[in-house]
Formats: C-alpha cells, structure tokens, sequence
C-alpha cells in the first residue's frame, strides 16, 4: 500500500491542501494521504501559532468527508521540535512490509532540503513527492544529488497543482474581516468565526 503524507502547520488548513493531496493521490496512485499537524516546527520556533487542538480539529473538520484522508496527531503528541526524518521513521515503523510512504513537499522546500536534518536518511524511508509553489522555480536536482546522493532516484517530480493560497493572507483577511469563503472548506471557516481565530483581538 502506497501512503502519502502531507506535513504542516495547518494554521489554518485550506482548499489549496486538501486540492493538493487529491491531486498526488490521484496521479500516483495513492490508498490514503496523512495530514500531520505540526507540533513544534523547528523552522518556526519564533512564529506564534495556533493551538494544537484548534489546528487539529479545523483537519479534522476539513478531511471528514474523505475517507482516505487521514489525521495523524504524532507530531502534536511528540515533546520537543518536530522533524521529519522522526516523523517518518516512525510512521514506517507502523507499515507492513511492501508498504512505502510518500513524502509531499513543496518545491521550495525541496531545494532546501540539504539543511534539513538527516536528508539522506529520510530519502532511504520513503518517495519525496515535490510540486510547484507559486513563485518559486523548478529546483536543480543536479545540483541537490552533489549534497544529497541518490536524491534524484527518490523523488516524484510533479508540474502541478499550482496553488496560490497562503495560510498567512487567510490570517490576515480574518483579522481585516474579510471573506474567507472559497479559501477554506465551509466548516473551518465557521470553526474559525465561533473561535475567534485569527481576529485582530486575537
């Protein structure tokens, strides 16, 4: 069984997500795609963010209707700074034999992927799945197979889907009282109106 899994904030989770991960299960096949909400991101750890428990029910809320989309709380669950390479591990831990995961990135962070920790590791765990981010061009897997060997055999490189939402500018409209409709799945917005999530009191 082939597992994609889709890691991040999710502050909030938005359309741009869930489009996301129907496409790569979609063209590559997929059983089921993970969401995994980020406990404590170590590329964020000077970024305020949300509550573990509202980002995981606005998921929650966002994937009910899909029955093979699944919520992992394991980072939330997980003390100290979340990586992936552990994320990983540890869900492959869990598989059956012949099962393999599928890691979904965004060209961006592709390109920083020898920063990360334990890059070789990771692409020996699992398929990286890289697609576009708006802004940002296609990475040189040349240049990324010199820093990380073997890169170029482990990873899915996909032309789209190109998403132009941003978690940020969602913020930002709620606290301005702006329409989020359209940008988030019907039930999240009204999670995020009955929280008062993201208003600029908050």
């Amino acid at each position: 069984m082939n597992i994609g899994v889709l890691g991040g904030t999710f502050d909030p989770v938005h359309i741009g997500h869930l489009v996301l991960a129907e496409e790569v299960r979609a063209r590559l096949g997929l059983a089921e795609v993970l969401f995994v909400p980020a406990g404590r991101p170590y590329l964020k750890e000077d970024t305020s963010i949300s509550a573990a428990e509202h980002r995981l029910q606005m998921v929650r809320l966002a994937i009910t209707d899909k029955s093979y989309f699944k919520l992992s709380t394991m980072e939330i669950e997980r003390a100290g700074p979340s990586y992936t390479v552990d994320t990983i591990a540890e869900l492959k831990s869990q598989l059956s034999d012949g099962d393999e995961l599928f890691f979904i990135l965004g060209w961006d962070n592709l390109e920083d992927l020898p920063q990360w920790r334990e890059p070789r590791r990771l692409i020996s765990i699992c398929r990286l799945v890289a697609v576009p981010r708006v802004g940002y061009p296609l990475p040189d897997l040349n240049s990324l197979e010199k820093t990380v060997p073997g890169l170029s055999e482990r990873v899915v490189m996909l032309d789209k889907p190109e998403i132009d939402i941003s978690a940020s500018v969602i913020r930002e409209r709620v606290a301005r009282g702006l329409s989020i409709e359209h940008l988030v799945p019907e039930a999240v917005e009204k999670y995020i109106g009955e929280q008062g999530l993201y208003s600029a009191g908050n």
